[in-house]
């Protein structure tokens, strides 16, 4: 039986549309094909995570409208526990994803009920958080939160990866409660202040970030791969060269896979080999969840 991992993040309902490259500011480009799906980091997490073979459950918060009503049929469809999922007054969340040809994406969230997750809403899951084995953490909820069921899952001697995104500010006391951030290249740059351009660079902005407390790093660089920092060595692990149609939750899908991989008694190298051929299928396929492969796929 694997280990628990409890999601605690956002839900979303995604409204694509692909087209042949995104416009600038003031341009309609015309032509796209449109696609309406879950989705949201959290979620999206979460369901990677099950399709993959872990006990996961989710906690997020959904209006009280058919946005909401469908995202949480779709999660027990999955079969992910959500006996304390919550719901607000305020709508649910909504993205809109812009898609080029290439698969690169721009993505525009009305959080609406995601950010209305409270501290107190954490506190009263409390003890959830201190059964799991594993939390994941994403930023599409207030930051409050967020550092709130860190520190809950810290101090119970639960396993916590935050996905830094989107990249915004964050209070230094959140990265003591962290066993694992996974960012992107351009969220470690956010976070460090340190421009990263190389490797060198890029080593030198996760020698900064250590210094606030958190000391695993898996730093993803899309089609570049990813570079894992573990014991204060460094390691490449490659991408596997494929056709990208979206890049829409390839990320999400890298997070979720490296948690069951984790859970498994995988080191943090060979979890991120896994989670690399997990989000190689994703970014193959159009949408947010519709993209996220099951572990026989990855076989």
């Amino acid at each position: 039986m694997n280990s628990k991992i409890l999601v605690i993040g956002s839900s979303n309902t995604d409204m694509t549309i692909k087209g042949e490259r995104l416009p600038v500011p003031g341009e309609t480009v015309t032509g796209g094909v449109f696609y309406m799906g879950p989705g949201g980091k959290g979620a999206n997490q979460a369901v990677a995570a099950k399709r993959l073979g872990g006990d996961v459950e989710f906690i997020c918060k959904v209006g009280r409208d058919i946005f909401g009503d469908n995202a949480l049929a779709g999660y027990e469809k999955e079969g992910i526990d959500i006996s304390h999922a919550m719901r607000s007054d305020k709508a649910s969340g909504t993205a809109l994803i812009l898609v080029d040809e290439s698969g690169e994406n721009c993505i525009s969230v009305a959080s609406g009920a995601n950010g209305d997750i409270t501290p107190e809403d954490i506190e009263s899951v409390a003890d959830v958080i201190r059964s799991a084995s594993f939390l994941i953490l994403q930023l599409e909820v207030p930051v409050e939160s967020v550092l709130k069921a860190a520190k809950i899952a810290h101090e119970a001697g639960v396993y916590v990866i935050l996905n830094p995104a989107p990249a915004r500010e964050l209070p230094k006391e959140l990265f003591q409660y962290i066993s694992l951030m996974t960012p992107n290249r351009t969220e470690t740059s956010f976070m460090s202040g340190c421009e990263v351009t190389d490797e060198a660079s890029l080593e030198a902005a996760v020698d900064k970030l250590r210094g606030y407390g958190v000391q695993d790093f898996v730093v993803t660089l899309g089609s570049e791969g990813s570079l894992v920092f573990k014991g204060g060595k460094a390691e490449m692990i490659p991408s596997l060269k494929v056709k990208a149609v979206d890049a829409t939750a390839a990320g999400d899908t890298f997070c979720g896979a490296l948690c069951v991989a984790l859970s498994e008694g995988l080191d943090l190298t060979e979890a991120a080999k896994l989670a690399t051929k997990a989000s190689a299928i994703t970014v193959q396929r159009m949408g947010a969840q519709a993209s996220i492969p099951t572990r026989d796929e990855i076989k």
